[in-house]
Formats: C-alpha cells, sequence, structure tokens
C-alpha cells in the first residue's frame, strides 16, 4: 500500500510543481509555442470540471471530488487489489483528483496550461493527465480481467466436458 501512497503523493506534487510553474513563467504572457501550430504552453484559469464543462459550479465539483477520491482511495486501501494495474490506474485517478481539489479549494479555479491548438482540444494539466491515463487503464485492466474470467470459464466448461467424458456410462 505504501507504494500506492508513494505514487499518489508524487502524481501531487508533480501537479502543484508544474501549476506553480505555470503561474510563475505564463500568467500574463503570451502563449509560449513548444511545436509551432500544434502545442504550446497557454496559462488559463478555469473554474468548470474537467475540460471546461459546466464553469463556476465549484462547490459540485468539490463535493463530487471529495467522495470520489474518498471512494477510490478506500477501494485501494481496504480491498487492496492484487493487480499492479487496477492499482496504479487507481492511483493516478486519486492524486489527479487530489492535485486539482487543492487548485479549487485554495483558489476557486484550477490552473491549466497545456494547449494542443492544432486539434483545439480544450486547455489542460498534469493532474487531468493522470486522471485520463488512470480511466484509460481502468479500462484496459476491466477488459484484461474480463477477458481472462472468460478464458477461466472456458476452460473450467472444458475440463468438466472432458471429465464427463472420462466417466464410464452405466
Amino acid at each position: 500500500m505504501w507504494l500506492w501512497i508513494l505514487i499518489i503523493a508524487a502524481t501531487v506534487w508533480l501537479d502543484q510543481l508544474t501549476k506553480w510553474l505555470a503561474v510563475t513563467f505564463l500568467q500574463g504572457n503570451p502563449s509560449v509555442p513548444i511545436i509551432p501550430e500544434v502545442f504550446q504552453l497557454t496559462y488559463l484559469e478555469n473554474p468548470g470540471a474537467a475540460f471546461g464543462m459546466l464553469q463556476n459550479n465549484r462547490w459540485v465539483f468539490l463535493i463530487v471530488s471529495t467522495v470520489g477520491i474518498i471512494a477510490v482511495y478506500l477501494y485501494l486501501a481496504i480491498k487492496r487489489p492484487s493487480s499492479r494495474l487496477l492499482c496504479l490506474a487507481l492511483s493516478f485517478i486519486v492524486g489527479g483528483g487530489i492535485g486539482n481539489m487543492i487548485d479549487r479549494v485554495l483558489l476557486g479555479y484550477v490552473v491549466d496550461f497545456f494547449d494542443f491548438c492544432l486539434i483545439h482540444f480544450a486547455i489542460f494539466n498534469v493532474a487531468d493527465s493522470f486522471v485520463c491515463v488512470g480511466a484509460g487503464m481502468l479500462a484496459l485492466w476491466v477488459i484484461l480481467d474480463t477477458v481472462a474470467e472468460e478464458k477461466k470459464i472456458k476452460a473450467a466448461k472444458a475440463a468438466a466436458a472432458r471429465q464427463g467424458e472420462e466417466k464410464p456410462h452405466e
């Protein structure tokens, strides 16, 4: 469990460090092109949810985020899943959720700065990235776990059928 707590803490630390850097070097300045017309750093204060949805509903996000973060963390701490993929996915989701919650509580908005201008995607941050990667990993785990369970069921049915064929009929 300590590994997952460390990963959660590292996720929050990395998120808060990059947001501090964004505030320090980007706030009040024009966008900084990294790959011209593809990717740039753009300072944005986002009072909404993920990717700017539902602007100015801070308390809704705080309540929903708190319940979600606590539920996922408790699942991780109490159930102690054996799958490292699942634990890593949940740790990323919790860490990213905490990172954005810190901003909402202290600032009333979330600091965003990654700007993929090529596809006109929403500006986002490290916490958003961890939540999305964690959600993708969780989806992958669900698929892999479902396939593994189906294989077990098929193997058990095949074994039962073979066992039934081996018994002499009276």
